[in-house]
């Protein structure tokens, strides 16, 4: 089985790439971040006609989680159990889904980005990667947790460290956030397949730092240790990072046996 996660940056502006790259790497499921849609405004026949099922999850053009998949959708799940919440007045933003297809539980995450270090969204994000892996500890089976994290856990992990000295994404405390479920069993599929530079799945869209390759490795796909036995190979479709009317993340694609 072949799954995948991408952050598109608005599936209907994207959904003609999406298609294209399920067909082009043969995907069975995709996890999808940042829809920045209903599910009432999303352009699914050609998903349909492709053969595919979805479930998403979205309330405004923020945000925005969905899984697509031709192996079956079941027990969909969405949020997880003392999600926090944001906002005023506070309410759940739609950042994760879960669902089993062909047997894996697979949870498509879009990690809070943390804006800056004194804002009180970092405290929200790091509120919610604890309530994700209290929710994770109790998973069974075959687990994927999948999506952008928007956290780089190594220093090898952004184009030059300095450049994010006293930027979120690198301080310790997400990084002890990131390493936690390393800590209870998780691992991170795609490293050791895609090492060094080579791993960065995110190249902003300001002064061509995709083309100069300044990026960074903040889309994971972390297997628990029956799936991560599973894992064949991996890699980083940097070419879909290319073009005109790209998303700024790259797809990342894990093969299961």
């Amino acid at each position: 089985m072949r799954i995948a996660t991408w952050n598109v940056n608005s599936l209907r502006s994207r959904i003609d790439r999406v298609e294209a790259l399920l067909q082009r790497h043969d995907i069975d499921v995709l996890a999808v971040q940042e829809t920045k849609a209903r599910e009432d405004q999303l352009p699914l026949m050609g998903l349909t006609v492709l053969g595919y099922d979805v479930a998403s999850a979205g309330y405004d053009q923020w945000n925005g989680v969905a899984i697509i998949s031709r192996v079956g959708i079941e027990d969909v799940q969405v949020g997880f159990p003392g999600m926090p919440t944001w906002g005023d007045p506070a309410a759940a933003e739609a950042r994760a889904i879960g669902a089993t297809c062909g047997g894996v539980r697979l949870w498509s995450l879009y990690v809070p980005n943390g804006r800056k270090v004194d804002d009180p969204h970092y405290v929200y994000k790091l509120e919610w990667l604890a309530r994700l892996r209290e929710a994770a500890r109790s998973m069974t089976g075959d687990v994927a947790l999948v999506g952008d994290w928007n956290i780089a856990p190594q220093d090898d992990d952004v184009f030059d460290i300095a450049v994010f000295a006293k930027s979120t994404h690198v301080t310790p405390p997400e990084r002890a956030a990131f390493a936690a479920f390393l800590e209870d069993g998780f691992v991170d599929v795609v490293r050791p397949h895609v090492p060094g530079p080579e791993g960065f799945t995110y190249w902003d869209y300001y002064r061509q730092r995709f083309e100069r390759n300044r990026g960074m490795r903040i889309d994971f796909v972390l297997g628990n240790a029956s799936l991560a036995a599973r894992v064949t190979g991996a890699f980083i479709d940097r070419d879909e990072r290319a073009g005109k009317g790209a998303s700024d993340h790259a797809p990342v694609v894990v093969d299961l046996s």
